[in-house]
């Protein structure tokens, strides 16, 4: 029995291929069980607290840790038994690569968790998130070139001089790209100044809209038509954008100008009766009204009120119901509204009037 157990297999006896295999097999067996009860307790322990960090680290254990007790369990048997230098490179490369990626998973999970999380705490977290994700695929995609680089290194690349090469290519590619690299910028910008967010309505370009997308090269934009307005990151960071999201009441300028032949007393008492008309409605503060002065066909009043609303709707409709109530008291006083007219002289003296446009 004793001699068929040192009978050799591929350089190694069978003793040692099973010593190997028992390795294996009891990393696994403790590694499922252990880990198992392991996981039940840190379970419990996490579902009596409020925070979600717990929660994110038991998920990180059981997807990532025990993935990598796993590969050391296979790697220290492997170690036990006598291999080709060849197989024990390529071991050795693989167990880089499986460490580095989990590794590597584990710092991009953190990273998403940390951003999600501090975002999620803030007004309108979800919105917010959904702005984050371009940030979060490039910081991801720079933890993977940076782990690209260790890997690199680890298999006796001259790093430095790769570095060196991607320094000189990454500024022929700086100067090619200037553009796609001034959106990059400029969504970096948005990120963190956050000017405007999605679900803001904006005015941009004369145009306005809600931002429906904020991505790393550009930024959608509903416009109020219904078209989607597509404008690049840049544009919008070098251009005036107004941002109502902010926005308490809305200011109304109205003007109003009546005919010359208006009686002085008249003109003396309209403009309290105008003020008792804005004032009676609820959601507006009247600011001022005068009779401003003396127009080329008219006498002009000039009146200021403020909606104490930001929707556009609201604002309309008190507007309405104020302009409806003043054409209604004009018609009860017996006032005419101005309109453009021109007096024409005649050679002969006599004279016409003329209605303009």
């Amino acid at each position: 029995m004793y001699s068929f157990l040192k009978t050799d297999f591929w350089g190694n006896s069978l003793q040692d291929w099973l010593i190997a295999g028992a390795i294996v097999l009891g990393t696994f067996i403790l590694v499922a069980v252990a880990g198992a009860a392991l996981i039940r307790r840190l379970k419990v322990a996490a579902a009596r607290t409020e925070a979600q960090y717990d929660d994110i680290l038991v998920l990180a254990i059981e997807k990532f840790i025990f993935p990598l007790l796993y590969v050391g369990g296979i790697y220290l048997a492997l170690s036990y038994l006598s291999l080709p230098a060849r197989a024990d490179k390529a071991i050795h490369l693989l167990l880089l690569l499986l460490y580095t990626y989990f590794i590597l998973r584990i710092i991009t999970a953190i990273i998403q968790y940390m951003v999600t999380s501090f975002l999620s705490r803030q007004e309108g977290g979800d919105t917010k998130q959904k702005q984050a994700r371009g940030f979060i695929i490039i910081a991801k995609f720079v933890v993977w070139v940076v782990g690209f680089v260790f890997v690199l290194d680890n298999l006796g690349f001259n790093v430095s001089a790769i570095i060196a090469g991607l320094g000189v290519g990454g500024i022929a590619i700086a100067l090619a790209a200037q553009t796609i690299l001034g959106d990059l910028f400029a969504y970096f910008i948005i990120f963190f100044d956050r000017p405007f967010e999605i679900g803001d309505s904006i005015m941009f370009d004369k145009e306005v809209g809600t931002v429906e997308y904020i991505g790393v090269k550009s930024t959608r934009i509903r416009t109020l038509n219904g078209q989607l307005l597509v404008c690049s990151n840049k544009d919008l960071t070098n251009a005036r954008v107004n941002n109502f999201r902010n926005l308490s009441r809305r200011r109304a300028l109205l003007r109003i100008g009546v005919v010359y032949q208006t009686a002085p007393e008249v003109v003396e008492n309209l403009p309290a009766k105008i003020r008792a008309i804005i004032e009676a409605h609820e959601l507006v503060t009247f600011d001022r009204g005068h009779f401003a002065g003396f127009g080329e066909s008219s006498l002009d009043f000039e009146f200021v009120y403020y909606v104490e609303a930001p929707e556009y709707v609201k604002f309309m409709d008190n507007q309405q119901s104020i302009n409806l109530a003043i054409l209604k008291l004009l018609a009860a006083e017996g006032i005419s509204i101005a309109y453009p007219t021109r007096t024409v002289y005649t050679a002969g003296g006599s004279q016409a009037a003329a209605a303009g446009d």
